[in-house]
């Protein structure tokens, strides 16, 4: 009897942690409605003259993101069943690649507006962005480095292809904050 108990423990214990495909589209399609957010933020600072306002508003949308981004990775390492099936991957692998115009716009933007937020009357608003962008970049490939881990064998070089790229971009928009 405490035998049957205990497992039946164990079983709900290890159930709750887990999480299925349809939770990682779930979360992917959360991280899709913020990199959205995020763009259209980025894109309503004037260039010059973008408000204090507005540079917050970019920054708090990051924070959100980037939350976003760590609920997804935990998501995508408890997945289960593994491994992913084929279609399941295919659908993960193309709502991911329709993120990456966004993505592309976004950190264009924000290194297109890098004047503007050091000519904001208070300062530091460029160490922030920095700030935003070295966290956005770590949960970002956080999480892109769990959907590749799970994903089906033959989906990973065309995974770890998108993941080259998004980081890439993230590595010159950082770039172009390093003096911050």
């Amino acid at each position: 009897m405490r035998f049957t108990s205990l497992f039946v423990l164990a079983s709900l214990a290890v159930s709750s942690f887990a999480s299925t495909v349809a939770d990682v589209q779930a979360d992917i399609a959360d991280i899709s409605s913020k990199t959205t957010a995020l763009d259209n933020s980025i894109n309503a600072f004037a260039n010059p003259g973008g408000t204090l306002t507005q540079a917050l508003t970019i920054h708090n949308n990051a924070v959100a993101l980037g939350s976003s981004l760590d609920h997804g990775t935990t998501d995508a390492n408890a997945v289960a069943p593994l491994p992913i099936s084929e279609a399941d991957g295919r659908s993960i692998l193309t709502n991911l690649e329709a993120l990456e115009p966004t993505i592309d716009d976004a950190l264009d933007g924000i290194i297109a507006r890098k004047d503007a937020f050091v000519a904001l009357p208070l300062g530091g608003i460029p160490a922030l962005v920095k700030q935003d962008l070295t966290n956005l970049n770590a949960s970002t490939s956080a999480f892109e480095a769990a959907l590749i881990v799970n994903a089906p064998a033959d989906l990973v070089a065309e995974a770890t292809a998108l993941k080259s790229r998004i980081d890439a971009k993230f590595a010159s928009a950082i770039a172009a904050y390093a003096a911050f």
